[in-house]
């Protein structure tokens, strides 16, 4: 059993029969009271963010964490479906599963898969991606210097501002965490 003095970032716990992951977390204590765990967490399930408060003294059961190799294959609707790199054996997960990024999956991708007691429930994207720019907006001679953005979408669509002196055609890498470009490549 944990309690919320052992919480730290990314640590998933089981409580009322949810699974939750700990974004943030921060100590409190006023004067006489007992010490309170103030905590932004995500449910695992269904992907929301919740703020709970929790006495230092509360037990959690911890959830076994695996991790493991995949590779992205293809999407269908609202399934996407994944490869296992040891067995090779497929295996597909909805969106709200994989959540924000699902928009940044490009095919033949490698990911981990995240297993929860034993059961894949969601992946981990890497933390930059290299995409193809499809659209972007005409940039003017010497504009290049300038620290200037303009909107631009990639191959997959994910919505990116970029410097001026990207064009369509380029391979730009942009972050998953943010979405935000990160350079040219």
């Amino acid at each position: 059993m944990i309690t919320p003095n052992d919480f730290h970032e990314g640590l998933i716990f089981e409580a009322n029969g949810r699974l939750l992951q700990v974004i943030t977390y921060q100590h409190h204590r006023k004067s006489q009271a007992r010490a309170k765990v103030q905590c932004k967490l995500r449910d695992v399930n269904s992907g929301s963010i919740i703020e709970e408060a929790y006495n230092s003294a509360e037990k959690f059961r911890p959830v076994d964490v695996r991790k493991q190799d995949f590779q992205y294959l293809y999407s269908e609707g609202d399934n996407f479906h994944f490869m296992d790199q040891e067995s090779f054996e497929q295996t597909s997960l909805k969106r709200e599963q994989i959540g924000d990024g699902a928009r940044f999956l490009v095919d033949g991708m490698d990911v981990i898969g995240v297993f929860f007691d034993g059961v894949f429930r969601t992946i981990e994207v890497p933390p930059n991606v290299v995409v193809e720019v499809a659209s972007a907006e005409p940039g003017f001679k010497g504009d290049s210097v300038s620290n200037l953005l303009k909107n631009a979408t990639t191959s997959n669509g994910i919505a990116v501002k970029v410097p001026l002196f990207i064009k369509e055609g380029d391979m730009i890498k942009v972050d998953t965490r943010t979405g935000e470009y990160v350079a040219r490549v």
